[in-house]
């Protein structure tokens, strides 16, 4: 029997060199599909009384353009973003119980009211973070250190999936589906797609994600309770297997 193929579809740096090693090391065929371009704005966080990350790009990047916390209370939403700070020899005053934007604001509405609060993350985020947390009494802005694009290479995983060719599939953020779908629609596949993803193990990293294909009409088959790629990946690949009987 050949080995189960599957798309993945992360940004196009380290991080699909990495997903493409580990798939491989599960015994599965990776079939690379970036489909994020990560595009600085060149602008680093202001000095806030809290100051709030949501990605591990979002650290890298708000160092890289020398940013310090300067005594004001460093968050970050999920665990990976905090490992990301630590690294960097910053502590991690916030950190939710839940890893979300509704978990952070649930933690952070008893203690900033009359506070400054900044917001440094894509240029793409929900209004979650900043709604509950103006409405906590915060004096919130908001600083986008990257915007999100989509590769012109991207479409590979589409032709995959339309000939059948997919045994599972990786969504990690909603922008990932997003820009799958648009490809679809421009090469006038969406309904040939749903179709075929039926018939492949559709694995999403977390809610939003999930929501976002959801509104796409596909079902998602695995969502794990944690955030990291390589519970997704083992996931997928068990679906696969236990599939294949």
């Amino acid at each position: 029997m050949s080995k189960p193929k599957v798309a993945v579809l992360r940004p196009d740096d380290a991080r699909i060199d990495e997903a493409i090693r580990y798939l491989q090391s599960l015994g599965v065929s990776p079939a690379a599909d970036p489909m994020l371009t990560i595009c600085s704005t060149g602008h680093r966080p202001r000095q806030a009384d809290y100051c709030i990350f949501t990605s591990k790009t979002g650290v890298e990047l708000a160092v890289e353009h020398g940013w310090q916390p300067d005594g004001g209370a460093v968050c970050a939403v999920g665990r990976q973003t905090a490992t990301a700070l630590r690294n960097r020899g910053y502590t991690v005053d916030v950190l939710p119980s839940t890893f979300t934007s509704t978990g952070l604001v649930e933690e952070l509405s008893d203690a900033v009211e009359g506070a400054t609060v900044e917001i440094a993350r894509s240029a793409h985020g929900s209004d979650v973070l900043i709604r509950g947390l103006e409405e906590a009494g915060a004096d919130v802005h908001e600083t986008h250190l990257y915007r999100l694009e989509r590769p012109s290479t991207a479409g590979r995983s589409i032709s995959l999936a339309v000939e059948g060719e997919l045994d599972g599939i990786l969504f990690t953020s909603p922008k990932t589906v997003d820009h799958f779908f648009d490809i679809a629609a421009e090469q006038d596949r969406t309904s040939i797609l749903q179709q075929k993803l039926e018939q492949t193990i559709v694995g999403a990293i977390g809610t939003p994600t999930e929501r976002a294909l959801l509104t796409k009409a596909v079902a998602v088959d695995i969502k794990p309770g944690t955030v990291g790629f390589e519970r997704l990946a083992e996931n997928v690949v068990q679906g696969i297997d236990d599939e294949r009987g």
